[in-house]
């Protein structure tokens, strides 16, 4: 089949482009000297370092262990929830008894009642940094079984104890 003159499209022709793209240009050339020196003044403010004794730190840091293995425990089934009344604010308490809740009945059990986890979660690091001397937050790294999960907690000193205020899952 041969085309007609009609049905052929003519080609228009290239539009020449700028070396640059305008609002978007970037300096891709390295730098042949040293980033510029910052006074101390003009750091950021809120950095201060926090001189911690390393004694409180590793009595924190094997806390938060105990503690996010309970946590661990108690969302995949194995202990119950009200094993950590004492160190929760009641919104962490509530939002730990809901995950625990939902997670039971996708898996078809009661929650705390027994040893459901074919896979044991364990916690295999924590990190923490201190806030202020009475705030800490902890970085929590879990494996179970070949997945690895993150939890973050925070705790705050009340009445001569860590209490946590938050937990957050990733």
């Amino acid at each position: 089949m041969t085309a007609s003159p009609s049905d052929l499209v003519g080609v228009r022709r290239a539009v020449p482009v700028a070396p640059t793209q305008g609002t978007l240009a970037l300096a891709l050339l390295p730098r042949q000297g040293p980033p510029p020196a910052t006074s101390p003044s003009s750091s950021r403010p809120g950095a201060a370092v926090v001189p911690i004794d390393r004694r409180l730190r590793r009595t924190i840091e094997e806390w938060t262990h105990r503690f996010a293995q309970a946590v661990v425990e108690i969302v995949g089934g194995d202990r119950p929830v009200s094993q950590l009344v004492r160190w929760t604010t009641p919104e962490v308490y509530a939002d730990l008894r809901l995950r625990a809740h939902l997670v039971a009945r996708a898996g078809g059990h009661q929650p705390g009642l027994a040893q459901v986890q074919p896979v044991r979660p364990k916690v295999r690091s924590v990190h923490a940094c201190f806030v202020t001397d009475g705030i800490v937050e902890c970085g929590v790294h879990v494996r179970h079984g070949e997945r690895s999960r993150a939890i973050a907690v925070r705790f705050e000193r009340s009445d001569q104890r860590w209490i946590c205020t938050a937990l957050d899952f990733s």
